[in-house]
């Protein structure tokens, strides 16, 4: 019978024909080409040939068709990308003339266009090409971007997926792209012509001379194109890193994985493979260092060539920049005026290309010309070079330039083997790498001269970028082209024949039906010309065919309904053979590998018509597949190859089997492949078909008759099926005869023997066990389980003969009514015996999974021996059974609890069977020493348990096809998981918990992460169109409503805060009109107290920008609205108009241009940081009119806050300086330095120091900067260089202080606020750096302050500037003493800063407000509040917020006078008004601190404190002791008072501190000035911060923008800017971070209420505190804070933990402090149900029972929305007419519903229904199979099981999923059910215990069920036990625990063991246990 075996001429057959037309060229047809139609006929014929692919008709239809076919490819891959679920897409490029389309089809789905690009120019490529973009800095890894290239002559247009576009210019003429893992490769087109064009002795031929590099590289569009080097290692020699000169070199084919290119050496005719990698530094500083004297030079013509073309400047500007040590001239050629490429460039420009000296790549050692010819005319080429023969310039200088740093590095792996000169091999025509079946990997290209491909096996060495060429095999071919999911390529022979090659090793002739076929024979080698006919359905056509790529995912059936693709190249060779129209041949495919090729080709038939066949793939069914992986893993490589080659032909056979008869016929073939003879066997004798291995074709069956005959019952009685249904209830209902064992053969006298000489004969052991591991895995998958079945046919037969009896007792447990059926065995004598080979890996004992796991559930030991009882190792097929390992891992890592199961100690559960398995079984005992960890915390481990399996790609959806025992501890660790997430878990770890809130959550923060998403918090609803249309003018519409009504749901103050802050609507103004006023007088009267009115109109944009803050998206279309201010007023009763212009009072000038710039902040502060703002929308908002230039000014300052503005363009800043006002400088200043705060960004610092004259050089131009954008730049400098102590800075600031005034006018005016700007800047740049300012110990900053707050005598100034001071100024006349009225604000302030929080008590000290009259009279009283204030600010620590600490402030000599002033006579020498005024400023000061302090905290305790400093202020202002103060001086006070308080209670809305804002903002007569509203109205505008969203920061940073902001010297009138710059009042912003956290309900998307707990962290102040918010609220500063917990009990409960970093807390609140929350069953919203009363759950908090009974499943949607469990309440719990005698099991159903939706675990349903199901069918004893009581098993161990036992006795400790009552009761059921069998049966037990065979008429299935239930081990393991004779129960327990048998197992054995009478032994009278 060997004969059988041998290799014979196969054949198989292709899949149907279809026609195929690429997409792309029918879409064309729709393209409006009249323009290039126009163009084309400009042209001259001969023009016309050449412009390669211009579109459009002319001339001929014929000359048409060629020019088509000449221009048009295409391309296809299968679908890479996107987020689509259908994998199974496919793409296609196609490129006729200027337009490159991208069309993407599929099966489901026919073709479109997915993105169409038309150029200017011809498309010289196009291709796919990934990127790779480094997202950040500290992020290593890269993202990789997708992106199309389409390649012109002048540059290559990068477009990508992501919506980016990139033009990459060329530097020269690029013969081909190549795409490559690390971006673009060019190669650069030779120049056909490297004639020197001077005398050879001159220098320049010599320099001309050298090569230029021909392989550059591209990383990124942005990039540089960069040289690709080369590095060469002799045998003797070191490595020598040089650049790719060699002109010859080729390259054929570039892959990226992996990633390797393969070249062609013109030269020497032979291929090299070379791999490609990123350059390393090494060889980056070896490349750059050259140590040729000229390569300096030509270094940097190099660059600058390269440098200069790359800006698209004429490369003949060379010449300027270069110069020769001798003169030579340039002798014109004659064929320099010859006809260049393209005709649109003129001769002038041939000439300066073809004389181009220096076209050179970077640092090369030599350059030469690169060939340019792609470049646009110059017009100022004329004048560079006088005529051809003109001299060179050698005066010229050469520009600075750095070289180009080479990127990529390519070192050769492999070169051909050189042949001799006759067979010189030309280039490759095609490249490709394909693996065979076997996975070894093959580089295949097509030689065409030799009708060759020639295939180079490749394999991976040790290091995984090293890849080793071993072999060549040459194999005759015409054409190839590879299928790349069924490994394999189709070959053209060359007498015409399609043939299948998988690697090297043929399989068949490819057969394809509707065509000609051809030869089968080498006797005719040409096939005869047949007469073509017009239908393409004629076979007789003749069979001209390109084979072409194909591109899609596997699939499922053999034809499909997808395209393929081709790609044309001329093929030269072809023409001269005489039968050109009739050989079948192969067309050239895509030359590049980045097509996937899959099972289908294009076949092209020389009319032109394209068809496409499918190539059958190995197998359709999962299960033939997966035992297909197994067999080829296990055997050796040859037997491997022939096995699946000889199953491949089989398969595919023409005329062969349907797909449903695979796995029949696989049978079939693999036991005849085993040596079995399966007509012998009773089993296959049915299988319908026998295996063709002899015929070449297999002969069609003839198809019997339809009517049927009686051999159709024989057959139906033999199946399988029949088999199957027998045991069970339908047999015995249908009355069938039981099945007798059949005939073991026809012959019974001659026993079965098997055919030693049979492929698979030696390796029958392996192949067993292999496909044993699959049927484990098959188990553990509900929806492979049914081929579970079928295999354990197959594996039962093999097990009898193997005389392996423990498998076959394995095989009888899980389908005990179907193997008994099987009887037969096949004989193997000893001789046969020992030509097998017995692997080490065969075990005595079956691996069982689903024993392993309840090994694992008992808390069996690890077994370090495989024959011990316990937890072996687990034997798995790498690949293959990848749910055994995940499974086995799992269990390891949560059941036994080993924390390091799823890293280190993989090899203690799993056993990775290979196929050289001959290890002595001792070192692996070694490994597995350390059994158990002590055990952790089972939260922990759920945890692990959870991230693991997510890392693995486990999702929900693969847990659902997990046997429900299995599945159950997975399914609790999940639950656990869901009850205590962590808040930062990824997304898919989310999913899997099933916690909707986290996915979402989650989901936010990483696309969030990817880009700023618009709006990336909620999207809150917008107003209705007619709110809109009433409020919009107000510019306040943007605050959420949704959310403030939230916070304040009670009242309406958040409408109370907009009605003070518009300032867009009229002012109502109301004057009595006395009789004895005449009417001009009223008028006049009227119009003054409108202008009154309006002083506090001008101020409040300055708190509505606060109060807005941060709360609107901008639409990128439309301007940014800007509510008008409305300077005009209404006058009752008739409503009449006032205005300012009537000329009737004086109105100052200018008087709104700074309200103007406030309104335009306001506006600009609304947008939202996580906005889309781009350069051109901020142009875009440029008003027309001059009157808005204010606005405008202010808007780009707001923009600049919330840093917006760094995406202005540069040359738009210098616009703006240089066109713009005064106002647009200082709010650009001051907007891009708070752009970029703290970064020390020098192009911001050169911006601002051209405004500083002290930072310019002394002998620069002095510059008229206007004084107020002098102070803006200088607070600018403090801002940019926030923190860093830069010394230079700090010193210039340090003069800047005290700068006295100068000659002329210059600094004379308004010194004070310039002087102030100094201090603060200077404190921003040593921002609390104290006393350790490194560097500046010479400067004595300290000291200098001091002098400054005080006086003393003015020091020389030094530094650049001195000369600027020296003569005096004519105006001022301040002599040498400090001028302390100046410089003391700032220099206070300026201490403050640099010694902010550092409790220095010294310079504390300095600050102490002075405690005699004498001190006090020399002191402003406005400065001691700022002493007071910069004091406290350094003694941070010791603020209290109580009114004790605030008057402890006040000097002992202003107490005892002010404070007892009616008891004791006051004396002489004692100024009343001093010491008043000194105190409240003291006071004001000291609360200021208290503000500070308390920031955004809302500290009632500082809040009671300040309230009752503003009222006692407020009762002072009306009192009359007002006199003895001033009134200015307390509204001064009072003033700081109120806006301490609104800093404290920042953003919480306190209505008190409304109220006083109110009552303020009423006042507008009397001494309220502008800066006093402002000051209320800033107070007002905190208190609302961005709508009740953001309060204060308390961090170093946000103090001092603060202290900028709320300088305690408000203006006097809306122009005034001499103390203090009005817009530094914005400043405020800087200080703002959002707290507020808004619960979201994730279902609805709508805010809501829920509980949180915020847990603090313990201080010296408090211990560890817990509190409970209702939120949405404002949380504390995060470093304060523990954790943030959501409550429950009617959410899920959600924990952030801060001790872990606050990160993530922070990106929740930065988007809008969204956080997702989700309702828990059964509850309802705070809002719908604020006291829990309404909840559905509860009535029955006491007692669930009664409750059971009358839940109606009409209220599910209550509960639940998910579809699946309200459609289950419909059908299975529903009372209807059908189901009355069915009243229990509805009952059931919906008590289980109930509880699976209370409990909210609704995936529990299966499980319960399957417990019940399998209890059941028990009790009706319809076993077929054991499957679902094995699984019930497992659950009742789960709850045995000790981890779960540890879990119940810990007080918090939560039980199992499944609910208390249901399982004792099934239990109980199974018991009930399985005692009784056993009392009627018990003789059955007996003889299987002692190993007797089981009488034949028995039903062994409950036997069974009792064995898998009980856990009892094999007869064999028992016998031995039982032997030992009859002892006592102890003995019994002692000796049957080591085989692992359960007490409540044993209780049932005990009796028959001790051979007592089980009616009347007493374990089984307690049922239960």
């Amino acid at each position: 019978m060997s004969n059988v075996y041998e290799e014979r001429a196969t054949m198989i057959a292709a899949g149907e024909l279809q026609s195929f037309v690429p997409f792309g060229r029918e879409h064309c047809k729709n393209h409006p080409n009249a323009v290039n139609l126009q163009l084309r006929q400009l042209q001259p014929a001969s023009e016309l040939w050449s412009s390669d692919g211009a579109a459009g008709l002319v001339g001929s239809l014929q000359e048409v068709t060629l020019q088509e076919k000449e221009r048009e490819w295409w391309h296809l891959r299968k679908g890479a990308g996107g987020d689509s679920e259908e994998a199974e897409y496919e793409e296609e490029l196609y490129v006729a003339g200027n337009m490159v389309i991208w069309s993407r089809g599929s099966r489901s789905q026919a073709s479109c266009v997915y993105k169409a690009f038309t150029v200017d120019s011809p498309v010289q490529q196009a291709l796919w090409c990934n990127f790779g973009v480094t997202q950040s800095k500290k992020d290593e890894k890269e993202v990789v971007e997708q992106t199309v290239c389409i390649v012109q002559s002048t540059c290559v247009n990068v477009h990508s997926m992501s919506g980016n576009e990139f033009i990459c210019p060329l530097p020269f003429q690029v013969s081909t792209l190549w795409p490559t893992k690390f971006g673009l490769l060019f190669e650069r087109r030779n120049p056909a012509s490297d004639v020197p064009l001077s005398p050879p002795d001159s220098a320049v031929s010599c320099f001309l001379r050298e090569p230029l590099p021909t392989i550059f590289s591209m990383l990124h569009p942005l990039d540089e194109i960069a040289p690709v080097i080369c590095r060469s290692t002799g045998l003797f020699e070191d490595p020598r890193v040089q650049y790719v000169l060699d002109s010859a070199l080729r390259i054929v084919f570039s892959s990226c994985t992996p990633s390797i290119i393969m070249t062609y050496d013109t030269v020497q005719c032979t291929h090299a493979v070379w791999e490609l990698r990123k350059v390393t530094s090494e060889e980056q500083t070896m490349v750059l260092k050259r140590p040729e004297p000229g390569a300096m030079l030509q270094n940097l013509m190099a660059t600058s060539f390269l440098r200069n073309v790359s800006k698209m400047e004429p490369p003949a500007s060379l010449f300027h920049s270069f110069s020769l040590h001798n003169q030579s001239r340039i002798v014109s050629s004659t064929g320099l005026h010859s006809r260049t490429h393209s005709p649109t460039i003129s001769n002038m420009a041939a000439l300066s290309r073809a004389h181009s000296p220096g076209m050179a790549a970077p640092s090369f050692s030599g350059a030469q010309r690169f060939n340019v010819s792609c470049h646009s005319p110059m017009p100022r080429g004329h004048s560079l070079l006088g005529s051809p023969n003109g001299t060179l310039n050698d005066s010229a200088v050469l520009p600075p330039t750095e070289p180009i740093v080479p990127k990529l590095c390519i070192e050769q792996l492999w070169t051909e083997a050189p042949t001799s000169c006759r067979e010189k091999t030309c280039q490759a025509s095609k490249v490709f790498i394909m693996s065979d079946l076997c996975e070894t990997t093959y580089l295949c290209f097509l030689v065409e001269s030799h009708q060759q491909l020639r295939c180079v096996k490749f394999i991976e060495s040790n290091d995984p970028s090293q890849l080793i060429f071993v072999s060549v095999t040459t194999i005759p071919a015409k054409d190839a082209a590879p299928l790349e999911n069924i490994d394999a390529m189709l070959v053209l022979e060359a007498n015409g024949s399609l043939v299948l090659y998988t690697g090297v090793s043929r399989v068949s002739k490819v057969f394809v039906p509707g065509l000609l076929a051809p030869s089968l024979s080498l006797s005719h080698p040409l096939p005869h010309p047949s007469t073509p006919l017009e239908s393409i359905s004629t076979p007789a056509k003749p069979v001209s065919r390109h084979i072409s790529v194909i591109d899609e995912a596997v699939l499922p059936s053999p034809v499909s309904e997808l395209r393929g693709s081709v790609k044309h190249h001329e093929s030269s060779w072809m023409e001269d053979c005489p039968f050109q129209h009739t050989v079948p041949y192969i067309h050239a495919l895509s030359q590049s590998h980045t097509d996937p090729v899959h099972n289908r080709v294009t076949l092209e038939l020389n009319s032109g018509t394209m068809l496409r066949i499918a190539i059958p793939e190995i197998a359709t069914s999962e299960l033939v597949r997966k035992c297909l992986q197994a067999i080829k893993f296990i055997l050796p490589k040859e037997t491997a190859m022939k096995v699946l080659i000889k199953w491949y032909n089989i398969y595919n056979a023409p005329g062969g089997p349907s797909a449903h008869m695979e796995w029949s016929l696989f049978l079939t073939c693999f036991m005849t492949l085993m040596g079995y003879n399966t007509d012998r066997l009773t089993w296959t004798r049915n299988l319908d078909f026998e295996v063709p291995l002899s015929p070449v074709i297999a002969p069609k069956k003839a198809r019997p008759s339809e009517m049927g005959s009686d051999d159709d019952w024989e057959y139906q009685q033999g199946s399988d099926y029949h088999r199957q249904v027998e045991g069970g209830a339908l047999g015995a209902m249908l009355g069938l005869e039981p099945l007798q064992a059949p005939n073991s053969a026809d012959d019974p006298a001659t026993p079965l023997r098997l055919d030693s000489s049979a492929p698979l004969f030696p390796h029958l052991p392996a192949v067993f066990f292999v496909l044993h591991l699959v049927y484990e895995e098959l188990k553990l998958h509900h929806l492979l389980r049914r081929g579970a079945r079928s295999l354990v046919v197959l594996l039962q037969q093999l097990a009898r003969d193997l005389q392996l009896e423990e498998y076959i007792d394995l095989y009888w447990r899980d389908y005990p009514s179907f193997i008994k059926t099987f009887r037969e065995t096949s004989v193997i004598d000893q001789a046969q015996m020992e030509q097998m080979n017995r692997p080490t890996f065969l075990l005595d004992e079956p691996p069982s999974v689903f024993r392993w796991f309840s090994s694992c559930l008992r808390g069996e030991e690890v077994s370090p021996f495989l024959y011990l009882p316990g937890i072996c190792t687990f034997p798995y097929l790498p690949g293959i059974c990848t749910r055994t390992k995940l499974l086995v891992l799992s269990f390891a890592l949560y059941i036994v609890g080993n924390d390091n199961a799823v890293t280190s100690d993989v090899h203690k559960y799993l056993l990775k069977v290979t196929t050289g398995q001959k290890k002595n079984l001792n070192e692996q005992v070694l490994r597995r020493q350390s059994s158990l960890k002590p055990s952790v915390p089972s939260s922990s481990l759920a945890e692990k348990l959870v991230i693991w399996l997510t890392s693995e790609g486990f999702t929900l959806k693969d847990l659902d096809s997990v046997p429900f025992g299995v599945a159950l501890p997975i399914r609790d660790a999940i639950y656990q998981c869901r009850e205590q997430p962590c808040s930062d878990w990824s997304e898919d770890v989310c999913l899997l918990i099933g916690r909707q809130d986290l996915t979402k959550q989650a989901h936010k923060l990483t696309l969030a992460k990817g880009k700023s998403s618009v709006g990336a918090g909620l999207t809150l609803e917008a107003p209705t169109a007619s709110e809109v249309a009433d409020e919009e003018e107000d510019g306040m519409s943007d605050v959420s409503g949704e959310v403030t009504s939230l916070i304040w749901s009670q009242d309406l103050r958040v409408q109370e805060a907009r009605r003070l802050l518009q300032s867009s609507r009229p002012v109502r103004v109301n004057v009595v009109h006395l009789p004895e006023v005449s009417d001009h007088e009223y008028i006049e009267e009227k119009e003054n107290k409108l202008l009154q009115l309006c002083q506090r109109t001008m101020a409040l944009p300055v708190g509505r920008g606060l109060f807005t803050l941060f709360s609107y998206h901008p639409v990128p279309t439309e301007p940014l609205p800007v509510p008008k201010l409305n300077l005009t007023g209404r006058a009752p009763p008739r409503n009449t108009m006032v205005d300012l212009n009537s000329g009737n009072i004086d109105v100052p000038p200018n008087m709104t241009s700074w309200s103007s710039f406030h309104n335009g902040v306001a506006a600009g502060l609304k947008i939202a940081p996580a906005s889309q703002v781009e350069s051109a929308w901020i142009a875009y908002n440029k008003p027309k009119s001059a009157d808005l230039a204010n606005e405008y000014a202010g808007f780009l300052m707001a923009l600049g806050l919330n840093g917006h503005l760094t995406k202005l363009a540069t040359l738009d800043i210098h616009d703006l300086l240089t066109k713009g006002n005064e106002m647009t400088s200082i709010g650009l200043l001051l907007g891009v330095s708070a752009a970029r705060l703290g970064t020390m960004d020098m192009s911001i610092t050169r911006l601002l120091s051209i405004h500083i004259p002290a930072l310019l050089p002394p002998t620069s131009t002095e510059l008229d900067v206007p004084h107020n954008v002098q102070v803006a730049a200088v607070v600018g400098i403090g801002l940019v260089y926030q923190g860093t102590g830069h010394r230079h800075n700090a010193e210039v600031l340090l003069a800047e202080i005290g700068r006295p005034p100068g000659p002329e006018m210059e600094y004379c005016t308004d010194r004070e606020s310039y002087s102030l700007a100094a201090g603060l800047a200077l404190g921003m740049v040593c921002l609390g750096h104290g006393s350790n300012l490194i560097g500046m110990t010479d400067l004595n900053v300290p000291e200098q302050l001091y002098q400054y707050m005080v006086g003393g005598h003015r020091r020389a100034h030094a530094g650049i500037n001195r000369e600027k001071h020296k003569s005096p100024s004519y105006q001022i006349k301040e002599g040498d003493s400090i001028n302390v009225d100046v410089t003391c604000p700032g220099a206070t302030l300026a201490l403050a800063m640099i010694y902010l929080k550092t409790n220095n008590r010294s310079i504390a000290d300095w600050l102490q407000a002075p405690d005699t009259m004498f001190l006090l009279d020399f002191i402003k009283p406005e400065f001691l509040l700022l002493r007071t204030l910069a004091r406290c600010l350094i003694m941070w620590e010791e603020i209290l917020p109580n009114s004790d600490w605030i008057n402890s402030n006040v000097p002992q000599i202003i107490q005892e006078n002010i404070v007892f002033q009616e008891e004791v006579p006051v004396s002489e020498d004692l100024n009343m008004e001093t010491l008043a005024q000194a105190h409240d400023y003291i006071i004001a000061g000291a609360c200021l601190a208290v503000g500070f302090r308390f920031a955004g905290s809302a500290n009632s305790d500082a809040f009671d404190c300040l309230y009752k400093f503003a009222r006692t202020l407020m009762h002072c202002l009306t009192a009359t002791s007002a006199t003895v103060t001033g009134h200015y001086n307390l509204q001064t006070c009072l003033s700081m008072v109120l806006l301490a308080l609104s800093m404290v209670m920042a953003g919480s809305g306190n209505l008190r501190v409304l109220q006083l804002c109110r009552f303020l903002h009423k006042r507008t007569s009397g001494e309220m000035n502008y800066g006093f509203h402002m000051a209320h109205h800033m107070a007002l505008g905190l208190l609302f911060l961005g709508g009740g969203r953001y309060t204060l920061s308390t961090s170093n940073s946000a103090i001092a923008a603060l202290l900028c902001a709320l300088y305690p010297h408000f203006p006097a009138h809306s122009t005034d800017n001499r103390y203090h710059l009005q817009a530094l009042r914005h400043l405020a912003v800087l200080a703002a971070e959002p707290r507020l956290l808004v619960p979201v309900d994730v279902d609805t998307c709508k805010p809501c209420y829920a509980l949180l707990e915020v847990t603090y962290k313990e201080t010296q102040w408090y211990e560890e505190t817990t509190v409970e918010l209702m939120a949405p609220t404002m949380l504390p500063e995060l470093h304060l804070l523990k954790q943030v917990k959501v409550k429950g009990p009617r959410y899920w409960e959600l924990a952030v933990d801060l001790t872990r970093g606050t990160q993530h807390l922070k990106s929740i609140l930065a988007r809008d402090g969204v956080l997702y929350v989700k309702l828990r069953a059964g509850q309802l919203p705070y809002k719908d149900d604020p006291r829990g009363w309404k909840s559905l759950l509860a009535p029955n908090v006491n007692n669930r029972n009664p409750e059971v009974r009358t839940f109606k499943p009409q209220v599910i949607s209550t509960f639940t929305s998910d579809a699946a469990l309200v459609s289950f309440a419909e059908y299975f719990c529903k009372p209807a007419e059908n189901m009355k005698h069915k009243q229990e099991t509805l009952a059931l159903f919906s008590a289980i519903l109930y509880e699976c939706v209370t409990q909210e675990n609704p995936e529990m349903l299966p499980t319960y229904i399957a417990i019940d199901q399998a209890v059941q069918s028990l009790g009706r004893a319809e076993m077929g199979q054991t499957f679902a009581l094995g699984q019930l098993a497992l659950v009742l161990e789960l709850c045995e099981c000790r981890a779960l036992q540890e879990r119940l006795r810990r007080p918090e400790g939560q039980g199992l999923l499944l609910s208390s009552e249901f399982l004792p009761v099934m239990k109980c059921s199974a018991d009930k059910t399985l005692d009784r069998w056993l009392c009627d049966h018990s003789s059955v037990l007996q003889a299987y215990m002692s190993g007797q065979p089981c009488p034949q008429d028995q039903d062994t299935s409950m036997l069974a069920c009792f064995l898998v239930y009980h856990s009892i081990p094999t007869a064999g393991k028992m016998a031995d036990t039982a032997t030992e004779g009859p002892g006592s129960f102890p003995e019994l327990l002692l000796r049957f625990s080591q085989l692992g048998v359960p007490v409540r197992s044993l209780l049932r054995l005990a009796p028959l063991l001790l051979r007592t009478d089980p009616e009347t032994s007493s374990p089984l009278a307690t049922p239960g246990l």
